[in-house]
């Protein structure tokens, strides 16, 4: 089997856990607005347009997406001083907070799914999660 068998395996995977996890845990959010909290608490404020090719979702689709989150106190919308024709998104403390709240329900919810793993195979994982933000991080920061 070539790498690249097992890097769409690992992709495949990854994302059959997150339907999983949202199936379980009952979330009615939509996957794209996890992405793009996490998008901004990583990458900090971002033009809409910028953040919706980051969030892979269309320009109308992040607009829409945008304002229910901004009324929804997740983030906040303002005018780019160097463009006020554009917004510029930011993710809000309640944003922050919603974000750690979904990611430790995932982290409860998934856990026990992988508490007969060997301390070898948790080892594993471990490493592949690191190999894998390390290949991603200079990717993402490119974009």
């Amino acid at each position: 089997m070539h790498y690249a068998d097992d890097l769409l395996r690992l992709l495949l995977g990854a994302h059959a856990l997150t339907r999983i996890a949202s199936l379980e845990t009952r979330n009615e959010a939509p996957a794209a607005q996890w992405r793009t909290l996490a998008l901004l608490r990583d990458h900090g404020p971002q033009r809409l347009g910028d953040l919706a090719t980051l969030s892979r979702v269309t320009q109308p689709g992040m607009t829409r997406l945008a304002t229910q989150m901004v009324d929804a106190g997740l983030i906040s919308r303002s005018s780019d001083p160097a463009d006020s024709r554009a917004s510029i998104l930011s993710l809000t403390d309640a944003g922050a907070d919603a974000l750690e709240e979904w990611l430790t329900l995932l982290s409860d919810t998934l856990s026990p799914r992988f508490a007969h793993l060997s301390d070898d195979d948790r080892a594993t994982l471990r490493r592949a999660a690191d190999i894998l933000a390390a290949v991603a991080a200079p990717m993402e920061a490119a974009r």
